[in-house]
């Protein structure tokens, strides 16, 4: 009896958070900031001599895009954009610090961070649909480029979906349960086998 062997492939993927953009740390979500000074310093502290990819994915933001573009370059590697990997709209609260949120929202701020599929921000964006785009994103550039080394620059949020979805992290604690400092990097594998495809977070924080 003849029995059809699946294709087995592991690949890489280096997720990188954007460095600070211009006017600091704020709830941004989709306030379009290109990155600051600093942030570009951040950016290109993060990556090492011993760094190789063979494809680079980025959101279209100008603090993960512009970043991204200059790396491409200089690998001289594919250069895909993806707006699934934009961050959370975080609706009345972007472009307000966590400070000024929480002294006029606090109690609102608490139990999104408690509770962020059930405390959507005032305007802003439902959790369940950030991550379904996000998720459908990962699940389409692991099919793509499977077998490839791939970085993704994105957001703080767009990280935590993809290691919740790595590691089983109900919803619910996804935001509260992992930090992303600016210029954080983590890696994941992702194995493709006779018996599934298996995802492991390999590093976070630094690779």
């Amino acid at each position: 009896m003849n029995s059809t062997k699946k294709m087995e492939s592991t690949t890489v993927f280096d997720l990188i958070r954007h460095g600070e953009p211009e006017g600091g740390p704020m709830y941004r979500g989709s306030k379009d900031d290109p990155l600051s000074e600093n942030g570009w310093q951040q950016m290109r502290a993060a990556i090492t001599e011993t760094d190789s990819w063979d494809a680079i994915v980025t959101s279209p933001m100008l603090r993960c895009v512009n970043f991204a573009r200059e790396l491409a370059d200089r690998y001289e590697i594919p250069l895909h954009t993806d707006d699934r990997l934009r961050e959370l709209n975080f609706g009345e609260w972007e472009g307000r610090t966590a400070e000024s949120v929480m002294a006029s929202d606090g109690e609102r701020l608490n139990r999104f961070w408690a509770d962020p599929v059930n405390n959507t921000p005032p305007g802003g964006e439902q959790v369940v649909d950030f991550n379904r785009r996000v998720i459908e994103s990962w699940r389409h550039w692991q099919q793509e480029l499977m077998g490839q080394r791939v970085l993704i620059v994105c957001h703080g949020g767009t990280i935590r979906m993809i290691v919740a979805d790595t590691m089983n992290i109900p919803l619910e604690h996804a935001f509260s349960g992992l930090t992303t400092p600016y210029a954080c990097r983590s890696r994941i594998q992702v194995d493709v086998t006779d018996y599934g495809v298996f995802q492991s977070l390999v590093a976070h924080g630094s690779c």
